[in-house]
């Protein structure tokens, strides 16, 4: 089942991926679980969420659709590099998280000012008692070190 799982949620990164590629947000509305809200860090090495804000409330499906065809209709993609690092599956299988290291460009068509995606995020997948998978929350892409360079955990 593990296996299973992972080949669902790797599905969904690259949906998402290709609706970014495309500027279709379509396929990623569609996959986003109703009671969604995503709070965003103001820059990729704020790791500590006391400086997290939210940009939006709890997803609502007309008002992400303006505000992500809003971001089309402005900018230009200027690549969309993403690369699926670790796929951790729950053991009741029901749950499941996709860590993914992404660099995405956008540049302001009238200004030329770039707007960048870059570092790594963590995806977070539920499947809902229909067997529907659907994405339920993610970190804002944050800079690490490293791995070599890390602090041990302990315990």
């Amino acid at each position: 089942m593990s296996a299973e799982v992972r080949e669902i949620i790797q599905n969904l990164v690259d949906a998402e991926t290709k609706g970014w590629d495309e500027k279709n947000i379509e396929p990623f509305l569609a996959m986003i679980h109703p009671d969604m809200a995503w709070p965003f860090a103001p820059n990729a090495d704020a790791h500590d969420p006391i400086d997290w804000v939210f940009v939006v409330g709890r997803f609502d499906v007309e008002e992400w659709r303006r505000g992500y065809n809003g971001l089309f209709a402005a900018h230009d993609l200027i690549h969309n590099r993403r690369k699926t690092v670790k796929i951790e599956v729950a053991p009741t299988g029901d749950a499941a998280f996709a860590v993914v290291d992404i660099d995405t460009l956008w540049r302001n068509k009238e200004t030329g000012l770039d707007f960048h995606w870059k570092g790594r995020v963590c995806k977070i997948y539920s499947k809902l008692r229909t067997g529907e998978w659907k994405f339920y929350w993610q970190t804002s892409a944050l800079t690490f070190p490293p791995r070599a360079s890390r602090p041990k955990r302990r315990g």
